[in-house]
C-alpha cells in the first residue's frame, strides 16, 4: 500500500492537513475573525450562527463542537475570539489541553480595531510557525475517520455504501478509529445496528439515544415523509426511511461497534468503529464528527451532493452513472462499474484505499478545489 504522511500533533494525534484555524466563539465574533483571516493569508476563519444565551446540554453541545474544531489533528494552532473573555478562555483552555498553540482575545473592553490587530499579530506568528511543519511517514491506524451518504438514491444502497464498507472494515482492521452516525435514518434497522454492538450495556445505551432522538421527532406530531426520505431520495427510488435505512447501513460494514459517542464527543475506549448520536443533515453531521476529531470523510452520494468542510476533507463516492456525468466535478471516486459488472467490490474498495491514501497525503478532494467549507453547528433548542 501506498505510504501515508500526516502531521503528528503534540498529543500524538495525526492530521492530513495543516490549518490555522481563526474561531469565532459566538455570532457577533464572525465579523473580527473574517478581518483576521483576510489580513493574514494561510488563516482560516470559521464562522457561525450561535454562542449566545445558550444554557444546559445545548452549551454544552457549543463548548464540545467549539473545542473539539480547534482540537481536531488537522488544526495546527487556533486564535479564539469571543465577546466575553470567560468563554473565550474556556474554550482556549480546552484546546490547549492538547498541547496545540493557542490563544484567546475577547472584544469586550477592547473593540473590534484593537482585537483584530492584536489577533493578527498572533495569527501572523501562527502561520509562519504552522508552514515549517513537516510530514512524517504515518500508518493507516493512526487516522480517525468519519462516514455519512448523502443525496440517496438507489445506487447508493447497491454500490457506493457498499464500497465505503470495504474501507471502513479495511481500516478497523488496520487499527484505525472510524465514526458512523445519522441517527433518524437508522430507522428501521437500528436492530442491525443494535446487535452489532460490542456489549450489553452499549446495547441499551444505543436504543436509549435511538429512542430518544426518535421520540423528540414523534412528540412533535410530525410525519417525516419528504424530509425522510428526502424528495430527492424518493425520486431516486427510495419509497420509505426504512429502504433508505438499509442502505445508510449497509456503509458501516460488518465490525462490531465499540462506543456510542455523544454528538462531537472524543472516543475514549481506543481505535474501532464508533457510533456518533448525530443529525442526518450533512453539514451538521460532519462538522460533529470533525469536533470528535475526525480528519477525512467518506461520503457515498446517488444522486449528487455538494457538501464540503473546511476542516475535515471530504472524498465523494458515486455508483450513478448519470451523477459521475453530470455532476463529475464533484466526484473523487467513481465506481459504476459496480452495477455494469465490469469491477468486483473488492476493487471499488481498492479504489477508494487509494483514494483515502492520495488525499491523506495532500491531493484535494473535489469538495476542497471547489471551496466548499460547509461549517453548520448544531442546536438543541431556543436561547433563554
Amino acid at each position: 500500500m501506498t505510504q501515508l504522511y500526516g502531521y503528528r500533533r503534540e498529543n500524538g494525534k495525526v492530521g492530513i492537513r495543516n490549518h490555522v484555524v481563526i474561531l469565532p466563539v459566538d455570532d457577533i465574533s464572525n465579523a473580527a475573525c473574517e478581518a483576521v483571516a483576510r489580513q493574514v493569508q494561510g488563516t482560516l476563519a470559521l464562522p457561525h450562527a450561535y454562542g449566545r444565551l445558550q444554557y444546559g446540554p445545548d452549551l454544552d453541545l457549543h463548548f464540545r463542537t467549539m473545542i473539539g474544531t480547534g482540537s481536531n489533528p488537522n488544526v495546527a494552532a487556533v486564535v479564539v475570539i469571543g465577546i466575553e473573555e470567560n468563554w473565550s478562555k474556556k474554550i482556549a483552555d480546552g484546546i490547549a489541553e492538547t498541547g496545540k498553540p493557542v490563544t484567546y482575545f475577547s472584544i469586550e473592553g477592547n473593540g473590534d480595531l484593537e482585537t483584530i490587530r492584536a489577533a493578527s499579530w498572533k495569527a501572523k506568528e501562527y502561520v509562519q510557525w504552522a508552514t515549517e511543519l513537516q510530514k512524517e511517514p504515518v500508518e493507516l491506524k493512526d487516522l480517525t475517520v468519519s462516514i455519512k451518504c448523502g443525496e440517496s438514491d438507489t445506487t447508493t444502497g447497491l454500490g457506493s455504501c457498499p464500497t465505503v464498507a470495504q474501507a471502513v472494515d479495511r481500516l478497523v482492521d488496520a487499527g484505525a478509529t472510524v465514526f458512523f452516525g445519522e441517527t433518524s435514518e437508522l430507522t428501521g434497522g437500528e436492530h442491525l445496528v443494535r446487535e452489532r454492538m460490542a456489549t450489553p450495556e452499549l446495547h441499551e445505551k444505543f436504543m436509549a439515544v435511538y429512542n430518544d432522538y426518535v421520540g423528540e421527532i414523534d412528540s412533535k406530531g410530525v410525519d417525516l415523509l419528504g424530509s425522510q426520505p428526502t424528495q430527492g431520495n424518493i425520486a431516486g427510488g427510495l419509497s420509505t426511511i426504512e429502504e433508505k435505512a438499509l442502505g445508510n447501513i449497509a456503509k458501516t460494514g460488518t465490525k462490531e461497534v465499540i462506543g456510542v459517542l455523544e454528538p462531537a464527543e472524543a472516543p475514549s475506549n481506543g481505535n474501532g468503529l464508533y457510533f456518533m448520536d448525530t443529525s442526518s443533515a450533512a453539514a451538521e453531521c460532519i462538522t460533529l464528527m470533525a469536533a470528535g476529531g475526525a480528519v477525512l470523510h467518506l461520503f457515498p452520494t446517488g444522486q449528487g451532493n455538494i457538501i464540503g468542510n473546511p476542516i475535515e476533507p471530504v472524498v465523494k463516492i458515486t455508483a450513478n452513472p448519470i451523477t459521475a456525468g453530470t455532476m463529475s466535478e464533484h466526484i473523487d471516486v467513481d465506481v459504476q462499474g459496480l452495477l455494469s459488472r465490469q469491477i468486483s467490490l473488492e476493487e471499488a474498495g481498492d479504489q477508494l484505499m487509494e483514494m483515502i491514501c492520495r488525499t491523506a497525503n495532500g491531493r484535494l478532494t473535489a469538495a476542497e478545489a471547489l471551496g466548499h467549507k460547509e461549517f453548520v453547528m448544531t442546536k438543541l433548542y431556543r436561547s433563554a
